[in-house]
């Protein structure tokens, strides 16, 4: 059945208005929004005295959302409970804040929202929204305000808290570990200078922290910590400088576990180069321990021969000053059997040795089962240096340049400390690149004041090559493998050859480090000479 031209054209003509009403709200084209969301009103009103309110309701002209708001809000002074913060998604007309925590009376209370109030559509922030209030007849207008560095990092981190705490009669430094500051900021995500505002005359301790947990508390394990060695005074003019540190944790051994059939794992928190393992009770007849690093986890392997008999003993662990005693439970697990493996093959680079290491610790090597020859079936003599905390064998050799190696290591030639070996042959193919493969750089210090570390390191600021001085101003960095690096020299205060962090408690800043302008990518077969002065 044919329908008529006219009903035909009004089925048309409904389709197309409802299609044009569907659209409605959406349209293309035209130039994008860049303005952000325009403040029509604020209850009550923003900087206002006397608060006693529990909700503030801050109006826009448009819609507004939330965004990252965990990482932007900062509420100084920091509240115990959270305040709710509406909308928390989708999008309103207005941002509601409700305050569930009791507010103390005459303080000024500033909530700083960064960046994270944008409107709905194309995400325009309202840049760095604070909305103020006092429970008390003024407003406090004094500010302290300055800068964060990295006492390794050429950049510090982002979101940097920075902190005041009340110096009164009931201070004590520790008190970054257990309560809340005073004052709070920010640094957000693209500055490293700081401003705490709206605060009042006194006295107080400033703190930087990178706080990984957001409790405006101190934790060694995972946070940074900068802070100004005096007190300071407020009304201030002064710019402060605060240099971010990680601190060495303090020392603590974590209760052992059952790895293997005669292995226990010990992990541990701290330096573990003073930390020692002991059996707590009698031994079997003969017994003998090992202890080994895991290369990656802060773990202590200690091996022994022979087994135990008994199915409890104690074991009692110290470093230094500390002491715990552990309860062991035995498990009867599978035994291990010897693997040797390569840290590295391939290419040798000039700084490298070639190196193996094993799962189980050795005790004897027989050289006369390892050959060495070249590309051209020369025998290459070899050094033989084993480290016992790691496990490894390094192989020093005179390498040269487009030169190709070939160890052979026979069935026998490594016993470890259960008297097995390794049962296969071993070989291992390894190359030299030529020299002009590689660049060159010499550095000259300028205005040097020893001793100094020097050293190149990548992005992340990790250490690529070093160098140690106590008196040549001249530093030669040889067979450089290309790429781009960073230049840095850390002033080695007390010459012990390596960077010493900072502690907080103990009043210790870290020692100084100074990277030089950008220097040029490193390029084969280039010779490059860099001045640094170092300043004062």
């Amino acid at each position: 059945m044919r329908l008529p031209l006219m009903r035909i054209l009004s089925f048309i003509s409904i389709a197309i208005i409802v299609v044009s009403c569907a659209n409605r709200g959406t349209p293309t084209g035209g130039e994008k929004d860049e303005d952000p969301p325009i403040i029509l009103k604020e209850v009550p009103e923003n900087f206002s005295t006397n608060f006693n309110g529990n909700e503030i309701k801050i109006y826009f002209d448009e819609y507004v959302k939330i965004k990252n708001l965990r990482k932007q809000l900062i509420i100084s002074p920091p509240m115990d409970i959270d305040p709710v913060v509406t909308p928390m998604s989708g999008a309103s007309t207005y941002i509601s804040i409700k305050i569930k925590d009791t507010l103390q009376a005459n303080t000024t209370y500033a909530f700083n929202f960064g960046e994270s109030i944008v409107d709905n559509n194309e995400e325009n922030p309202y840049p760095y929204y604070r909305y103020v209030f006092s429970t008390g007849e003024t407003i406090d207008s004094l500010s302290v305000k300055g800068f964060v560095t990295d006492a390794l990092l050429e950049e510090p981190d982002t979101f940097i808290s920075v902190m005041l705490y009340d110096v009164d009669s009931t201070y004590t430094d520790s008190i970054v570990y257990k309560e809340k500051p005073r004052y709070i900021t920010n640094t957000l995500d693209s500055l490293t200078t700081f401003n705490i505002e709206n605060i009042k005359a006194g006295t107080y301790k400033l703190i930087a922290l990178k706080d990984k947990n957001g409790n405006y508390k101190f934790d060694q394990k995972t946070d940074k910590i900068g802070y100004k060695e005096n007190y300071i005074t407020v009304p201030t003019d002064s710019t402060y400088k605060l240099t971010l540190f990680n601190e060495d944790v303090n020392f603590k051994a974590v209760k052992p576990k059952q790895d293997g059939e005669n292995r226990i794992m010990f992990p541990y928190e701290g330096d573990y180069e003073t930390m020692r393992i002991k059996v707590l009770g009698e031994t079997p007849e003969g017994y003998e321990s090992r202890v080994v690093k895991d290369k990656t986890t802060d773990t202590l392997y200690y091996w022994y021969k022979p087994k135990f008999e008994i199915d409890t003993t104690f074991f009692i662990v110290t470093n230094e000053k500390y002491v715990d005693t552990f309860k062991h439970r035995f498990r009867s697990l599978e035994a291990d059997s010897l693997n040797i493996k390569a840290l590295a093959t391939g290419t040798l680079n000039f700084d490298q040795d070639f190196t193996v290491e094993a799962n189980i610790p050795l005790t004897k090597i027989d050289t006369s089962k390892i050959k060495l020859i070249d590309k051209d079936s020369l025998v290459v003599p070899y050094k033989v240096e084993y480290d016992s905390i790691f496990n490894r064998y390094k192989f020093p050799i005179d390498k040269q340049e487009g030169q190709k190696y070939f160890f052979e290591m026979l069935p026998g030639t490594f016993t470890d400390f259960y008297e097995g070996t390794n049962k296969d042959t071993l070989n291992y193919a390894l190359r030299t690149k030529m020299k002009s493969e590689y660049g060159n750089l010499r550095v000259n210090l300028r205005n040097a004041k020893f001793p100094l570390i020097v050293q190149l390191v990548n992005d992340k600021g990790v250490v690529i090559y070093e160098k140690f001085t106590t008196e040549l101003p001249i530093i030669d960095f040889t067979d450089v493998s290309p790429r781009q690096y960073a230049l840095r020299v850390i002033f080695d205060a007390n010459g012990n050859g390596k960077y010493d962090t900072g502690n907080y408690l103990l009043g210790i800043q870290p020692e100084r480090v100074s990277y030089s302008k950008p220097i040029e990518e490193v390029r084969a077969s280039f010779d490059w000479i860099i001045d640094f002065t170092l300043l004062d």
